[in-house]
């Protein structure tokens, strides 16, 4: 059954600059006693977009098509969620925070690492998880919801064949599967890259002091692309939102006041304290980046060609070479173990490269990607096929299954709707 669900993991265009001023107070649709407002359906389309490779620019019709479809969705949802509190539908702590923590790994392992998805959202993890709970709450007592009402659904073998019977010829052929691992080396920038920042975010900070405004050297030379174009402006933050060694700094300032020099992972920092209010504050903040440079690209590339070198003794073990060096935080507890995937589907080209003339058990070359330098292994290879009703019983049935309950689904949530106000506003 297709869930009315938004994954976080569509929340990587939240950074894009919409021009939320524009549309921050108009209101989309009213769902009840709740409203959907035009700049929350614009994020959304937005996100889908970037997940479905939509241009908006390119393809204003598709968008346009993507965007009412998203209003439709949003509506659906709100009205679920009405539904789902009248049947005091609850879920446990533990559930929200247990799949809570499996969007974010799959974000972090879309991105990279840990840290390129808090510089992509401007957050620390800590945050995300408070911006984005009550979202999967809701989403939950949604899927709980229809689990209540459609799980005892049963479909016979008779339905199974009809079904099959009926969309065999429209039936996916099943993709070439394989099963990889990697080993990650990031490139990271070494002393001579940090004195190179060092030394410009010096230079700023003399002009701080000498008297230049710092909101204008923020937008001028801020590398904090999330901020940069606010002069800094980061925005109420509590503890826990920003990694210690800010939080440290910037807690400490009172209103006006301006930092030293603070070094995080991130880079250095310059801090302005603007405003307290409680137990948060507004600061902004300027940012010079750790930037590799060339020698650090190559120190990586002899690093991992090393290590591809080890591989190749008798009694070498992948997986316990990627839990020591690989830099991919979210697989190398798993002995670097990324997953099963549709090689079409493989979103870096290097990889689908690196694999080709591989067989089962082999261990690629070295090779460079945007996340940084990869050693590939691959587990298993699946060649495609057409789909059969004697080897695919299970999922011919889980198929036909799903559509028979999203029918029943559907009639029941329009039977619902009768009992929701819903206005849709005109653009």
């Amino acid at each position: 059954m297709k869930k009315i669900v938004f994954l976080i993991s569509t929340i990587l265009l939240l950074t894009t600059q919409v021009p939320a001023q524009q549309v921050l107070d108009k209101v989309a649709a009213v769902v009840g006693d709740d409203i959907i407002l035009q700049s929350e359906l614009v994020q959304y389309s937005l996100n889908l977009a970037f997940q479905f490779q939509i241009d908006p620019r390119k393809n204003p019709e598709q968008f346009e098509q993507l965007q009412e479809e998203t209003l439709q969705n949003l509506i659906n949802q709100k009205i679920l969620i009405v539904k789902a509190k009248e049947d005091t539908i609850e879920v446990d702590d533990r559930q929200v925070d247990t799949v809570l923590d499996e969007q974010i790994n799959r974000m972090i392992q879309q991105l990279g690492s840990e840290q390129k998805l808090e510089e992509q959202l401007n957050m620390s993890i800590s945050k995300i998880k408070r911006s984005f709970r009550d979202d999967v709450r809701k989403n939950l007592m949604v899927e709980k919801l229809q689990q209540l009402k459609f799980s005892q659904i049963k479909i016979s073998r008779r339905e199974i064949e009809e079904f099959y019977h009926t969309m065999k010829d429209s039936l996916p052929e099943l993709k070439e599967t394989v099963d990889l691992s990697h080993i990650l080396l990031e490139i990271k920038a070494g002393k001579q890259s940090e004195r190179v920042a060092r030394e410009k975010i010096d230079e700023l900070l003399q002009r701080v002091k000498q008297g230049e405004k710092f909101e204008d050297l923020c937008r001028q030379y801020s590398e904090d692309p999330g901020n940069k174009d606010r002069g800094g402006e980061i925005g109420f933050m509590q503890r826990g939102d920003f990694v210690p060694e800010f939080e440290e700094v910037a807690f400490l300032l009172q209103p006006g006041e301006i930092s030293d020099i603070v070094k995080t992972r991130f880079g250095f920092h310059i801090i302005q304290s603007i405003d307290r209010k409680g137990d948060k504050i507004n600061v902004r903040h300027l940012l010079i980046r750790l930037q590799p440079n060339p020698g650090d690209e190559s120190l990586t590339e002899d690093q991992i060609k090393e290590l591809r070198a080890t591989l190749d003794a008798p009694d070498a073990n992948f997986e316990e070479i990627a839990r020591q060096y690989s830099d991919d935080e979210t697989t190398k507890e798993q002995g670097g173990h990324i997953g099963k995937f549709e090689v079409e589907n493989l979103q870096e080209r290097e990889f689908v490269l690196a694999i080709q003339k591989l067989k089962p058990g082999e261990i690629s070359q070295p090779f460079k990607t945007r996340f940084g330098w990869h050693i590939l292994k691959l587990n298993d290879r699946q060649e495609p096929r057409t789909m059969s009703i004697q080897k695919d019983w299970d999922k011919i049935e889980l198929w036909a299954l799903n559509l028979k309950r999203q029918n029943e689904f559907k009639k029941w949530l329009e039977e619902v709707k009768k009992d929701v106000y819903v206005d849709i506003k005109s653009n």
